[in-house]
């Protein structure tokens, strides 16, 4: 797949029909349910009409083998991952920018469904959003991998309701071998979270459904 420089290598904003803008809707949902907590009247109500949502979602759906199967048959990025997907309710979502020097970077502002911490993103969603990050910049850089290994370094508390800037950033290829940096930070710069990962081009023959 060719990926103009300075265009977002998967858009994260919701369509107005289809199923962005139902994926966007349940976020939504999420969210005001944080928001509201037990104080929310008709809770039961709201958990019936719910409830009859996804036993009708759930009758339309394929087999999970052919929903896989259809969710990697493009080629390039995918619309489904956790971090940048619009068909994914739990991605926030996050646009990633590839950029002319290699690297990448992706804007995304966090809400209650990403607290740890009071008023700070959960170390695991910091840790999911860097391996995602690494990973595309590696799919920019031209060598892609899967995760062998990722080592954090938490510096300060990730703030929520704030914009956060995340970049990656290809270092290094030897063979298999792919060296990978980045890290979170806020408006001003100041870094909150910063990440190097080992990724591994997977042999042919563990490659399923046409990826890596």
């Amino acid at each position: 797949m060719t990926v103009s420089h300075e265009r977002p290598v998967l858009s994260a904003e919701a369509t107005a029909t289809g199923i962005d803008a139902a994926t966007a809707a349940v976020r939504r949902v999420l969210e005001s349910l944080l928001h509201a907590g037990s104080s929310a009247s008709d809770l039961s109500g709201i958990a019936l009409r719910l409830n009859a949502i996804a036993d009708e979602l759930a009758q339309q759906a394929p087999t999970v083998d052919d929903r896989i199967a259809d969710m990697w048959s493009g080629e390039g990025v995918t619309r489904h991952d956790p971090v940048t997907g619009p068909e994914n309710a739990i991605a926030p979502p996050m646009p990633i920018t590839g950029l002319p020097d290699g690297s990448v970077v992706g804007t995304v502002t966090l809400h209650l469904p990403y607290q740890g911490p009071p008023g700070y993103v959960h170390g695991g969603v910091s840790a999911l959003l860097l391996d995602h990050t690494l990973g595309v910049a590696n799919f920019w850089a031209g060598a892609s991998g899967r995760t062998g290994e990722l080592t954090l370094r938490y510096h300060r508390p990730t703030p929520l309701f704030t914009e956060l800037t995340v970049r990656g950033r290809q270092t290094s290829v030897a063979g298999r071998k792919i060296r990978t940096e980045g890290e979170i930070s806020t408006a001003d710069g100041t870094v909150c979270v910063s990440a190097k990962g080992l990724f591994v081009t997977p042999r042919p023959e563990h490659v399923r459904f046409g990826r890596g």
